[in-house]
């Protein structure tokens, strides 16, 4: 199959670090189209990108003609129309564990600190620069805990689910990149810093970080 392939997103957006890795891990020839949430009152605001995504986020994803939005939309799509090399186990049951994993950091962890949420809480609700960081440090380095103890089930290897990347850790590294540029105390989760930092050393992951795109600031 060969696919015209846009990733509309952000360099520092931890959902469009999500799907740069899982396209890079399926070896995939994609095209970035840079969306800056900040420059010009947020570009996502724009009349442009309202028509291809109305929820006025990032990522969006273009897939000869087809627009696919929400992250976890792209990762199944991906997964469904180029199964070689997978992001989901084979079986059922290693299925349902890959994504509860994802959906405990992309459903419950990720909207709490997201660029919106806080932007409110400053903006609408006056709480102060610390009081903010204070938030996203309580609920981020909360949901990591819980992630460390969906992890000590015994079934993660080198990664969340055996020896090989899933979708799991397309979610997990880029929360805890963020967890990282934050200060987030992060020394209570040994399982999850193995699984990071052995997802780094992959050199298709490494493209996707978001020093290495060419929005990058």
């Amino acid at each position: 199959m060969s696919d015209s392939i846009t990733l509309h997103g952000y360099w520092r957006s931890s959902a469009s670090y999500r799907v740069r890795m899982a396209l890079n891990l399926k070896g995939l020839d994609w095209a970035s189209r840079p969306v800056h949430l900040v420059r010009e009152g947020g570009q996502q605001h724009s009349e442009n990108y309202r028509s291809l995504n109305p929820q006025r986020l990032v990522p969006t994803l273009e897939i000869d003609g087809l627009v696919i939005t929400q992250s976890m939309a792209m990762l199944e799509y991906l997964e469904e129309t180029h199964p070689s090399p997978p992001i989901l186990p084979e079986h059922p049951a290693g299925r349902a564990r890959v994504r509860a994993i994802a959906s405990a950091i992309a459903c419950d962890l990720h909207p709490l600190n997201n660029l919106r949420v806080l932007s409110f809480l400053v903006g609408e609700l006056g709480i102060s620069e610390s009081d903010k960081l204070n938030w996203y440090r309580h609920w981020t380095e909360q949901g990591l805990v819980q992630v460390e103890a969906l992890l000590s089930d015994g079934k993660s290897g080198r990664f969340c689910h055996g020896d090989t990347p899933t979708m799991a850790d397309c979610c997990l590294l880029p929360q805890v990149y963020n967890a990282r540029r934050f200060n987030c105390a992060l020394d209570a989760l040994p399982r999850i810093d193995a699984i990071c930092h052995a997802l780094e050393a992959i050199p298709a992951i490494a493209k996707a970080a978001p020093e290495a795109q060419n929005d990058a600031e």
